[in-house]
């Protein structure tokens, strides 16, 4: 990605604060089909697992060390939807970090408004979702990504999934393994990601 195109991306992107805004605002809309109920479920429940995350989440020692050592200014750009469930738990996560490191700035930006970027970040083919997309915030050089789900959390995933029960049991069971404190997975694999691109 060059300076230029970062820039681009970064200027249409949402903080953290205007996510929330425009997931509230929503919230209070009325759905207009059966579509838009569903979304409007999703969105309230994550709404709550999300608060749940930022009311326990405290980075470690290890996390703070690592931000601590990157030396150069970074851009943390996130893909994702706000009835995305992985986002739910996991955003929270990436910005705690974001914003407590001095070096790193993060910015939202909805995928299904930004899939000229999506599809360059895909998964095994498909828009998964959340993505994080670290960026040098002087160059534009691409130091790393993350997501949809941390590695234990595509594994959890995968060893529901050979059970044979059916995907919204799975889906289900990750919610589970989530709320048991599964989302803390997340944490290390972005403090060892910080830590091996800190830059001198």
């Amino acid at each position: 990605m060059t300076k230029t195109e970062l820039d681009t991306y970064w200027n249409a992107g949402l903080t953290y604060a205007a996510y929330q805004a425009e997931w509230e605002r929503q919230l209070t809309e009325k759905p207009a089909d059966k579509e838009a109920r569903k979304m409007q479920h999703y969105r309230r429940y994550n709404a709550e697992r999300t608060q749940m995350v930022e009311a326990e989440f405290v980075p470690s020692d290890e996390t703070v060390a690592a931000m601590a050592s990157i030396s150069r200014a970074q851009k943390w750009l996130v893909l994702t939807e706000d009835w995305c469930g992985d986002s739910a738990v996991l955003l929270p996560v990436a910005e705690r970090i974001a914003r407590d490191a001095e070096q790193v700035d993060l910015r939202i930006l909805p995928r299904d408004e930004h899939l000229d970027l999506m599809d360059q970040y895909l998964t095994n083919g498909g828009r998964s979702i959340p993505k994080l997309i670290a960026m040098d915030a002087e160059t534009g050089e691409e130091l790393f990504t993350w997501g949809p789900r941390s590695d234990a959390a595509a594994a959890k995933f995968l060893e529901l999934k050979a059970t044979g029960i059916e995907k919204p049991q799975v889906v289900a069971g990750l919610v589970d393994w989530y709320a048991e404190g599964g989302w803390k997975t997340a944490e290390s694999e972005l403090a060892m990601l910080m830590e091996a691109n800190r830059r001198g």
